[in-house]
């Protein structure tokens, strides 16, 4: 009889592995066939773990490593990497390019507890000092605007240039409701490759959104913006609902040595939709600082 037991078990773990290797090899299918129809590298450039205090990011780096320039790449919220993928091939032929998946999203271990804003920001700066390439360009879109913002007030010396796209979150309208509904009706005529690759990085990040969801609106980006001590560029999308005009001006206005550039046409995601007119106007921008 026990032998009989055990045979079925043994059945039935096999049965099991098949099934989860089965899965394992549709993801994957699934996850290139996304990544080919909206133009994402399916091969992956040089990738590397980077922890601090108790939490981990994913980076990659494409690019020129012999550049002098380095250019570091954070998402906002339910995103990861593979959104900068146009922006990343736009910059590799003039720079390092590194963009990265934050604690929790794209490829990056979900952390035994939701970090702080301030707390990803620190981990970015850990391994912004572990390129060691001195200051770096530093974008974020986004969420990803508030952790570079505080990459660059709370390490000094770390961020040559700041580029802020879509910075979040209006604090005249600091609910959680209001920011999905804002998303929702943002996302509305959207193009399909927006759709496609940010549904696609949202469930990645499924496990305790709502928790990251609260880090990012307890947060106050405005209070850190008039320490801003390094040239910014603000970035909008003319259609962002997400970030209306009165909350980009004020954030504008609250930086110190900022500089506005509207995408006519464009919403929230707009380095998904296409990167040329941020890249266009980053590297004229840059050619002035």
């Amino acid at each position: 009889m026990k032998s009989d037991d055990s045979s079925l078990q043994s059945a039935a773990d096999a049965a099991a592995e098949a099934i989860e290797d089965a899965t394992a090899q549709a993801a994957d299918t699934i996850d290139r066939a996304i990544d080919e129809a909206t133009g994402v590298p399916t091969d992956d450039g040089d990738i590397e773990e980077s922890t601090h205090d108790g939490s981990t990011l994913i980076a990659e780096r494409r690019g020129d490593h012999a550049a002098s320039t380095t250019v570091v790449l954070v998402h906002g919220i339910g995103m990861g990497r593979k959104v900068f993928a146009d922006l990343s091939r736009r910059l590799e032929p003039e720079a390092l390019v590194v963009s990265v998946d934050l604690p929790g999203y794209g490829e990056a271990p979900e952390p035994p507890r939701t970090p702080a804003i301030e707390r990803m920001a620190d981990l970015v700066a850990a391994y912004v000092r572990h390129l060691g390439r001195g200051p770096v360009i530093l974008l974020g879109h986004s969420m990803g605007t508030q952790e570079v913002t505080e990459v660059t007030v709370r390490h000094p010396g770390a961020v040559s240039h700041l580029v802020l796209v879509a910075p979040t979150v209006d604090r005249h309208h600091r609910h959680a409701l209001t920011q999905l509904v804002r998303l929702g009706r943002d996302l509305f005529g959207e193009s399909a490759k927006v759709l496609l690759l940010g549904g696609r990085e949202y469930l990645r990040a499924g496990p305790h959104l709502r928790r990251k969801m609260h880090a990012m609106l307890v947060h106050r980006p405005e209070h850190a913006y008039p320490r801003l001590g390094v040239p910014t560029l603000v970035v909008r999308g003319e259609l962002d609902v997400v970030v209306p005009q009165p909350w980009f001006d004020e954030v504008v206005a609250a930086i110190p040595d900022a500089a506005p550039f509207v995408v006519e046409g464009h919403h929230h995601e707009t380095l998904i939709r296409t990167a040329k007119p941020v890249t266009d106007e980053l590297h004229r921008w840059l050619a002035e600082h």
